[in-house]
């Protein structure tokens, strides 16, 4: 599999914990991304935790908890 696009993409892998690209990554299935830089993917689980806890609020929210 090869990079699709202009600048390459970077991906964080669930399965070995690393940034991957190019030719040599895992199965998307293991994958979170694409990023614009391996910086970016590092930081892709502190993303994920972000995003979840803006939802789990959004939830509450919508639910009628008001913390």
């Amino acid at each position: 599999m090869t990079n699709v696009g202009d600048p390459p993409q970077y991906f964080w892998c669930i399965k070995h914990h690393r940034v991957e690209h190019g030719d040599d990554r895992c199965p998307s299935k293991y994958l979170l991304g694409p990023y614009p830089s391996p910086a970016d993917a590092e930081q892709a689980l502190a993303k994920v935790k972000e995003r979840n806890e803006e939802w789990e609020d959004e939830d509450a929210r919508w639910q009628g908890d008001p913390s």
